[in-house]
């Protein structure tokens, strides 16, 4: 399986970056993981919602520009389902036996995704409706997937 997390801006923090890492090392034998990163937009504490609208568009015109054609879009929103471990480990099962091994996870900015990336996902997910920053977000994301693949193996881990 090939799994891409695309995500906005750099992730500066080194205790992210290790966790991250770490992970996606334990991902090896399972799945080839690539972060993809965008540059996010310069945003203003005390923006109009027009404004804000404008800086979604942008970030999801990057993001968009990464995904190809025949990936499977996973995006991350408040809004979307809420998963067990367990689900996500059969959805991404489910996804490789019928021939949908390229899979994109994609978590906006601080302000959300665009409404044309919401569009072309696949499927929204949640992890729960608690706010959490974008940026542990992809901490917590490849620790889920590293769980599910391991469930999908039948390996201890995910209890």
């Amino acid at each position: 399986m090939q799994i891409q997390i695309l995500t906005v801006g750099k992730l500066k923090e080194r205790y992210l970056v290790d966790g991250i890492a770490e992970y996606v090392k334990r991902l090896g034998p399972y799945a080839k993981v690539q972060m993809i990163e965008v540059p996010d937009e310069k945003a203003p504490e005390n923006m109009s919602a027009a404004e804000e609208q404008q800086v979604r568009v942008k970030e999801g015109e990057r993001l968009l520009a990464k995904l190809g054609a025949d990936v499977y879009v996973v995006a991350l929103a408040i809004d979307g389902e809420m998963w067990s471990s367990e689900q996500l480990a059969a959805s991404l099962d489910k996804l490789a036996t019928y021939g949908r091994s390229q899979v994109a996870f994609v978590i906006g900015g601080s302000l959300g995704l665009s409404s044309e990336l919401l569009r072309r996902a696949d499927m929204r997910l949640s992890f729960g409706r608690m706010t959490l920053p974008h940026q542990l977000m992809r901490l917590v994301l490849v620790e889920q997937i590293y769980r599910a693949m391991r469930i999908n193996r039948g390996e201890p881990y995910h209890k």
